[in-house]
């Protein structure tokens, strides 16, 4: 830092903050058409005033969600197919220009295009609709795959914009009009043209907010009945009000939140303004994502990308053997609860200048952490450990609401002495190897690569990692301001989740275990193991 001859900080000669004083690279403006075009992209995604050629993609705060993004929008901008990899390996717009150079002058084909289909008809689910609708018929009356969030709301609410914005919502998403039904024995989507939307509004007491909340959160959706998004509004006081959203995981997923509440807070603004919606309609609707998947993922295509994951997964244990502290039920449980767990800020920044250093993302560097505690603890050395990723590989899907996210079966093996740095690169190209096939269904996998079905536990991993980076939008509406209330989690769809947000304090989250499996103790030091397994690395 500048100091004066009394060795003070000279705030005078500080530069402007801003992004550009901080990337460490002299500021290079675009020069080629390419290079302008990438610059805009990601200045859009990383939401960055500029962008020069030789600034790192990563270390402008990209990660692989990020990552996802900038390649939805260079299909339609290049025509051509960019994987994941290439960003990894030329992570600069001067590098990833070059690349694009040599696959615009070569022969490389654009999938399918996502367009809109006609709603005459029958329409099919998409792979992961399929699998949670055949869950559902196994055991109807589960609340396991519900997507409860509770809110606080303080400051004066204008209850009725507040309704007129949900209805809206539901007007504008198809999938939130969705039901399943049967029709000859296979499933199908219906789409309700017309929804009456209301919003429930009831008088309550402070000390009855949670359990109002986990009552919510634990009551089943008829999938063929539907709605399958409820809303009800707690009144506390005339300025504290508690909503509560819960949505099937069928029609919606973690980046869809982030829809509903940028959505939520543009609509409520307008109305309760006395204005007219401000949001443009939406061409694409998920039904035509999911006639696009049916369409594309068949054939020659298919088996080409599931060749990768035979491989990859060919061989790989039935189940990683955790030691329990009850006998395993004949029939797999999902009682759960959650172990608290916070990383502390010294902790976290440590962990993301390691991943820079080593060329990963902190997700690599958290699964790696991750897989080999499993190691240590089932003392298995090939470990696989599954994870959500967002799939919303096209840019035509990223403001819309449904269920496009996937899970990836990540397998490493961890044989031998090992070094962090070896561990790391192991997990790296794990890891870009499976986004790079991620648009195979995790449904698809199962269904190749399991003979028979275990009902004692779930198929192909039974541990997840969940790192929180999908964008949500900001938590105010109007002059009202939201703020979320934790619900105590009593399912799990897994032995165990691992699921972490970036904070400004640090890493938090928590640690979500199968309570018919595990007691409270015990995940408790495992998570602090999980701390101290960080801190060594």
């Amino acid at each position: 830092l500048p100091l004066t001859p009394n060795g003070k900080l000279d705030r005078k000669a500080l530069p402007v903050p801003g992004n550009s004083g901080l990337q460490g690279n002299e500021y290079i403006a675009p020069r080629t058409p390419v290079e302008q075009v990438l610059a805009g992209i990601w200045s859009e995604v990383l939401h960055v005033e500029r962008v020069g050629v030789q600034d790192n993609f990563f270390e402008l705060g990209g990660h692989s969600l990020l990552a996802t993004q900038v390649l939805g929008r260079l299909r339609p901008a290049f025509g051509v197919e960019v994987p994941l990899r290439a960003l990894f390996e030329t992570p600069t717009i001067e590098a990833l220009a070059q690349h694009l150079d040599v696959a615009l002058r070569g022969d490389a084909s654009c999938a399918l295009p996502l367009v809109a289909v006609s709603r005459d008809g029958d329409l099919d689910l998409s792979f992961a609709q399929q699998r949670l609708w055949f869950l559902d018929q196994l055991a109807p009356g589960s609340a396991s795959y519900n997507m409860p969030a509770a809110v606080r709301l303080s400051g004066v609410l204008d209850v009725s914009a507040l309704e007129q914005s949900f209805s809206e919502i539901v007007r504008r998403h198809e999938a939130l009009r969705t039901r399943f039904v049967t029709t000859e024995g296979q499933a199908r989507q219906q789409i309700d043209a017309q929804f009456a939307w209301s919003l429930p509004v009831i008088d309550v007491q402070e000390a009855d907010v949670q359990g109002l909340a986990q009552a919510e959160a634990g009551k089943p959706f008829d999938l063929a009945c539907g709605p399958l998004l409820r809303t009800t509004l707690l009144r506390l006081s005339a300025q504290e009000h508690v909503v509560l959203v819960t949505m099937h995981h069928i029609v919606s997923d973690g980046w869809s939140m982030g829809v509903l509440v940028r959505e939520l807070a543009a609509l409520y603004e307008a109305f309760a303004a006395g204005r007219s919606s401000p949001l443009p309609e939406l061409p694409i609707q998920y039904a035509d994502y999911a006639a696009w998947q049916r369409q594309w993922l068949s054939g020659e295509v298919l088996e080409t990308k599931l060749a990768y994951w035979k491989k990859q997964l060919g061989g790989a244990p039935a189940a990683l053997e955790l030691p329990t502290d009850r006998p395993r039920p004949a029939v797999q449980t999902h009682r759960g609860a959650v172990q608290p767990l916070q990383l502390s800020h010294e902790l976290s920044q440590g962990l993301i200048a390691l991943s820079r250093r080593e060329g990963v993302t902190l997700f690599m560097t958290l699964l790696a952490a991750l897989q080999m505690l499993m190691r240590r603890y089932s003392g298995q050395d090939d470990i696989v450990v599954g994870s959500p990723i967002a799939g919303r590989t096209q840019v035509e899907t990223e403001a819309l609401i449904g269920f496009f996210v996937n899970t990836l079966a990540l397998r490493t093996e961890l044989s031998g002495e090992i070094t962090t740095r070896q561990l790391l690169g192991r997990v790296r190209e794990v890891t870009l190897g499976a986004y790079a096939h991620q648009e195979v269904p995790f449904e698809k996998l199962v269904e190749v690569l399991t003979h028979g079905r275990d009902m004692s536990r779930s198929p192909l991993f039974q541990v997840m990692l969940v790192l929180q980076n999908a964008p949500m939008g900001q938590m105010q509406l109007g002059d009202v301001t939201l703020e979320p209330v934790e619900v105590a989690h009593t399912t799990a769809k897994f032995e165990m989740t691992l699921a972490l947000r970036e904070t400004h304090d640090g890493l938090q989250g928590g640690l979500e275990y199968n309570a018919d499996l595990f007691d409270a103790a015990t995940v408790e030091r495992m998570a602090s193991n999980f701390t101290t397994l960080l801190a060594a690395m």
